[in-house]
């Protein structure tokens, strides 16, 4: 367990895990169960309420940052094309939701599936906000994606061509100058096919988001998520090509600016290339990153 591994910290935070977890069944009239996987920052834990409804339980662990800005993203949405928000308890830093079903990923055999998927989700869930409520901006989000890859690419001993990092850069000024709160809705951040679930209460075998980082800024930075996705497949073939029809597909899904779309996918796919790096996924990390080199020089 992660928390395990964090010291002091993270061993009170086990030792007051119980009496957490009491308070919470208390304060909330619930009774917790099967502690869920996949939680790698997190205790996440089926719940059943008073009524009966089905939730889940999120109780953030210490050092990763508190659950705030996703309990204000999920106030925000107000249950639209996320998980409805049906308590937050700041003395615990824990979030109850309604239970979702099985991810995105699992219910479609084919990465074109999945896109349509994730689009029409996004579509639900990018609501109008009259302000970034505190949340980072796009153009916040494009100069910090600037100086972390500028940073990284150096740290890591430069693991692509200056070329491709200085596209990145490039790119990054762009979708920076770009930024206007008129044109700017709720954004996840992170609209990839493990964080969409299935929605029992929508018809149709619809979606909602969870775990979102939550920004306020264009569309397309949503959709840099499923642009920087799949490497394998866009190395197998042509891949400045396959890229391009991914992107047009999404552009004509959601009807949103497909240059917008391509410089905020490219930016984010040589990112999490050197984030994987960074961490020790070599293999995924230079995927990404030859991905983004053979796009330009396509």
């Amino acid at each position: 367990m992660r928390a395990e591994a964090m010291g002091d910290d993270g061993s009170r935070w086990i030792a007051a895990l119980d009496a957490s977890m009491a308070h919470l069944e208390e304060t909330w009239v619930a009774r917790f169960g099967t502690v869920l996987r996949g939680g790698s920052e997190s205790l996440v834990a089926e719940a059943t309420l008073a009524d009966g409804r089905e939730a889940v339980v999120k109780v953030g662990l210490p050092a990763y940052g508190d659950l705030s800005g996703e309990a204000r993203v999920y106030a925000l949405a107000g249950g639209r094309g996320y998980a409805e928000l049906l308590a937050w308890d700041r003395s615990v830093n824990a979030l109850l939701l309604e239970r979702l079903g099985a991810p995105l990923r699992d219910a479609f055999a084919t990465t074109e599936a999945q896109l349509a998927a994730l689009c029409r989700t996004l579509e639900d869930a990018w609501v109008t906000v009259p302000d970034a409520q505190g949340l980072m901006t796009g153009a916040e989000k494009a100069r910090w994606l600037k100086d972390f890859i500028e940073e990284k690419w150096s740290a890591l001993g430069r693991p692509c061509d200056r070329a491709t990092r200085d596209r990145a850069l490039s790119f990054a000024e762009e979708r920076e100058e770009a930024f206007t709160p008129a044109n700017a809705v709720l954004v996840h951040g992170d609209a990839h096919a493990e964080n969409a679930l299935l929605a029992p209460s929508l018809a149709g075998g619809r979606f909602k988001f969870v775990d979102p980082d939550g920004l306020h800024a264009e569309k397309a930075c949503d959709l840099a998520v499923p642009m920087r996705e799949w490497s394998t497949e866009l190395l197998a073939g042509d891949t400045g090509r396959l890229a391009r029809e991914r992107c047009e597909m999404l552009a004509a899904a959601t009807a949103v600016d497909a240059t917008a779309i391509w410089q905020w996918g490219y930016m984010e796919r040589v990112s999490t290339g050197l984030t994987m790096l960074d961490i020790g996924m070599r293999e995924e990390g230079l995927e990404s990153l030859a991905v983004a080199e053979r796009i330009r020089r396509s």
